[in-house]
């Protein structure tokens, strides 16, 4: 049985049929003998590949797929033998293969290796021949050499762990640390031997009791720590600064500022292990293909009492965006790296509510007015956030020309977030929201009808006509259909005339006449006959309308018009 393995660089692989042809052709010129020879020792060639990669490779990301190969036989420098079948070109860094008969899992090796290769003397033998030759990789840990350390000047070799050839994230780049690939290697070393040393320590204390008295080696190691630790308050003197200062102003924020002397040597290298362990935790997940470079990689965020699970991705600064998990006050918005720090800064964060006028309150539900120019930070904040679960938001940065109206619910804790929406302080198109976001955990709860509804209250106070600024994301669409049908039903069971006006609908309701007869025709209630557009009044949806305000009752989410408080802005 002739198995082919993998494909060539050039992306071909061999197909069945030519297998089969060389099966063919190999029987046909050789006797049964030599065709169980020829066999075998290609089974033992791929065998031995199969354990090369499974050494080579073990961290390597590519190699996803289990190898399925032949027989599985013991390992023999078979590799220059003149055998046809060893013409396949070599494998893939993905490892894929034909299928065949039995699978293989590289990372497996068998352990019937070694008797299979004392039944048979002739393996024997051909192996002590061939046993100077050297061995050929078939694989490599492989990387996406299109990508690029960001850090100015990185060729991307070297890691900050000291246990990769080539790194792609400011986290792993010994250049950015202020640090060489070679000294990297030679402090992993030393922790690899302190990690050693610390294991056996604890190995011969494991059955120690639990209120032991401290041992005389941890009560010198303690005086040790005292003693580095003498020196950190000491200052930098003035050369220092200097040197410090000549490095910050020559390399800003591409390289870690100088940390040697800040500190205690014992504190700087605890500092240090930890941005190596992080480092390492970062290249594991890489590895196995969870967080991939140049992609989002903020997979949840904290915010309050919630964990939200991201849609898309934002763009936060890279050691934010890396992380994976980020941590945002629900209050001022700002965003951190860690629930401790969210813990402090929530002990002394002073908002409870977003920063603005109140210009509508109606129970817990309150909407502030948040100017983009005078609440630069809190608006930037509020579009990176928003940018987690909208994919066609492209505003981040650039607030000043417009307002937020921000939608909370009020506690004894203070007002959260429900929602916001966005509008130009000057449409020239009369837009009344440039976009619109309800938190996920508030969806499917009536809040998003509610900001539409706000929306458009305030137009109908400007005295206009407003509609949302296209695109639409789906979710938006649906939103907004969902409520033009709801005002247009509405309107049609309070209307008591004969005939019916698009135009006073727009007047009546701010909605523009564009989109009240693109509903019109979704609900088939617009028709053309005898050159002149009718709408027709379907009792049956309006009757099905007014079932379904009759069942939610006095829990339906609504704007009261009368609790607005609130004038048009005026040369904005």
């Amino acid at each position: 049985m002739i198995v082919h393995v993998g494909s060539g660089s050039d992306g071909t692989e061999d197909s069945d049929s030519s297998a089969e042809r060389e099966q063919t052709n190999s029987s046909e010129s050789d006797g049964n003998i030599p065709k169980r020879t020829r066999l075998t020792r290609a089974s033992l060639r791929l065998s031995q590949s199969s354990q090369a990669l499974s050494t080579s490779c073990q961290s390597s990301s590519q190699i996803t797929a289990p190898l399925n190969v032949g027989p599985f036989l013991p390992p023999t420098h078979v590799d220059t033998l003149d055998v046809k079948q060893d013409e396949s070109p070599p494998l893939t860094p993905t490892g894929n293969a034909p299928s065949s008969e039995s699978e293989l899992d590289i990372s497996s090796p068998n352990a019937s290796h070694d008797e299979s290769l004392a039944k048979d003397p002739a393996l024997r033998d051909s192996d002590k021949d061939l046993s100077h030759r050297p061995k050929r990789r078939r694989c490599h840990e492989t990387y996406n050499f299109n990508m690029k350390c960001p850090t100015p000047g990185c060729n991307s070799l070297g890691h900050l762990t000291g246990k990769h050839e080539r790194h792609f994230a400011v986290s792993g780049c010994p250049l950015y640390h202020n640090l060489s690939a070679d000294e990297c290697k030679v402090k992993a070393t030393t922790r690899e031997k302190h990690e050693e040393e610390a294991k056996v320590q604890e190995e011969s204390n494991r059955h120690a009791t639990r209120h032991q008295t401290p041992t005389s080696r941890q009560t010198r190691y303690k005086e040790q720590v005292t003693e580095m630790r003498k020196g950190r308050n000491s200052g930098l003197s003035k050369e220092q600064k200097e040197k410090y200062m000549e490095h910050r102003q020559s390399h800003g924020n591409t390289r870690e500022p100088l940390l040697e002397n800040i500190t205690s040597e014992y504190d700087l290298e605890l500092f240090r292990k930890a941005q190596a362990r992080a480092s390492e935790d970062l290249e594991r997940l890489r590895i196995q293909g969870q967080i991939t470079e140049g992609s989002n990689m903020i997979k949840t965020i904290l915010f309050g009492r919630y964990e939200l699970d991201t849609w898309y991705h934002s763009p936060y600064p890279e050691e934010y965006a890396r992380l994976g998990r980020l941590y945002v006050c629900e209050f001022c918005l700002k965003y951190m790296k860690s629930q401790t720090i969210l813990r402090r800064h929530m002990a002394k964060c002073v908002w409870k509510h977003p920063p603005g006028d109140e210009v509508y309150r109606k129970g817990a539900i309150s909407v502030f007015e948040v100017d983009g120019k005078k609440n630069k930070i809190y608006c930037q904040n509020l579009c990176l956030l928003a940018k987690l679960f909208l994919d066609h938001k492209t505003l981040y940065y650039d607030v000043e020309p417009f307002l937020f109206y921000v939608m909370t619910e009020a506690d004894n804790t203070g007002c959260h977030l429900v929602g916001y929406f966005s509008k130009e302080k000057n449409s020239f198109l009369n837009y009344n929201v440039s976009c619109i976001l309800t938190m996920p955990q508030y969806m499917r709860q009536g809040y998003g009808k509610m900001l539409i509804d706000f929306s458009y209250l305030l137009s109908k106070v400007e005295e206009k006509v407003g509609s949302p600024e296209r695109p639409l994301s789906d979710l938006g669409l649906i939103s907004y259909r969902s409520y033009w049908k709801e005002v247009l039903l509405r309107y049609m069971y309070n209307f008591q005339g004969k005939e019916i006006s698009i135009k006073e609908i727009s007047q009546e309701t701010a909605v523009n006449p564009v989109d009240i007869v693109s509903t019109l025709q979704s609900l088939q209630m617009l028709k053309y006959w005898k050159g002149k557009h009718l709408v027709l009044k379907r009792q049956d949806l309006i009757d099905e309308w007014k079932s379904k305000e009759t069942k939610r009752g006095s829990n339906n989410k609504t704007i009261d018009p009368s609790s607005l408080k609130w004038t048009p802005p005026k040369g904005t």
